[in-house]
């Protein structure tokens, strides 16, 4: 049965939570003339979440991958993972907390992972400034990256953030560069990359971790250019319609995939991730190791002939 959230319900996950509360007072009552209810109800549950999380809007994907309760990176790392070292500092100007990222075991795999966290608690988001990172914090990941390349071993991306922070001393510390060197770094890195969109990838801030060899999208994750609220206040100059925004801008997995953006999309257990992180995270472990062992197989000039085509690609338009 996945974990029953009570805190910050989307409106069209009510049905599903208070199916979930009948249950769990039918099974507190202990009345064995309840097995059979409790039999049936939690079938209906199944086929509930099936068609609830399956026919979401655009705008409801958002607010899926917005999610308060959804898994941040430290928590996939702290249940995919059976050993993890952070490392800290860009070795330039200091530590950012959005990107956190060290060395790491999932069974006798040793890897590198990087990636966005935004906190869960108030304080936790404020320290992690909403998983927005500074330039220091990509100059962190690429640190950490070539790490990596330097030892062998493969990297995990997980990517969830709303976008790079734009502030004044961002700029003044080289935002734009700090991008663009992870861009052209991660294209030229001599190791495997598996991306992992866990949340919302949102605009440059996004990408800067999210170059691989293969590039995966969790099924209510989000992947665009800017947030439908930018878009919004852009095209309409109103943030209310941020709806009609997402619904434009083709920024869900399904999306992304028939794009050419990503190479796959992974399906959510019991509906959506927040709803039972630790099956989603035990999915996700196995997809991992999966995917860097078919990479590893590879010769490395094979790997970056590769990696280049599927950049190279994306976008191309014929005209009819």
């Amino acid at each position: 049965m996945a974990e029953t959230h009570t805190s910050r319900i989307l409106q069209f996950e009510r049905p599903v939570l208070e199916l979930e509360e009948k249950i769990t007072q039918l099974r507190r009552g202990g009345l064995p003339e309840s097995a059979g209810e409790i039999v049936r109800l939690t079938k209906h549950l199944e086929d509930l979440e099936a068609r609830v999380y399956r026919d979401l809007s655009p705008w409801e994907q958002v607010q899926i991958a917005r999610h308060p309760k959804r898994p941040t990176t430290m928590n996939y790392i702290d249940m995919i993972c059976d050993e993890f070292q952070e490392l800290a500092g860009d070795r330039l100007y200091g530590d950012d907390a959005a990107v956190v990222g060290g060395l790491a075991r999932i069974g006798d795999l040793r890897l590198v992972i990087v990636g966005h966290e935004k906190g869960r608690t108030t304080n936790g988001k404020i320290k992690h400034n909403f998983g927005m990172a500074n330039p220091e914090g990509f100059r962190k990941s690429l640190r950490i990256m070539k790490l990596a390349e330097k030892f062998n071993m493969p990297v995990v991306s997980f990517v969830d953030t709303p976008g790079a922070y734009p502030g004044v001393g961002a700029e003044e510390r080289g935002q734009p560069r700090a991008i663009a060197l992870n861009l052209k770094e991660a294209f030229g890195l001599r190791t495997p990359i598996v991306v992992v969109i866990i949340g919302e990838g949102g605009s440059g801030g996004a990408l800067a971790l999210a170059i691989g060899d293969r590039i995966l999208m969790m099924e209510h994750a989000i992947y665009s250019v800017i947030s439908p609220e930018g878009c919004a206040a852009i095209l309409w100059k109103s943030k209310e319609k941020a709806p009609e925004a997402a619904a434009s801008m083709r920024l869900t997995a399904a999306d992304c995939l028939e794009l050419g953006v990503i190479d796959a999309v992974i399906e959510e257990l019991h509906g959506a991730s927040h709803r039972d992180p630790k099956g989603n995270a035990m999915q996700l472990r196995e997809i991992i190791t999966s995917e860097i062992e078919a990479l590893s197989n590879l010769s490395m000039d094979v790997l970056m002939k590769r990696r280049e085509n599927k950049f190279y690609s994306m976008g191309m338009l014929e005209e009819s």
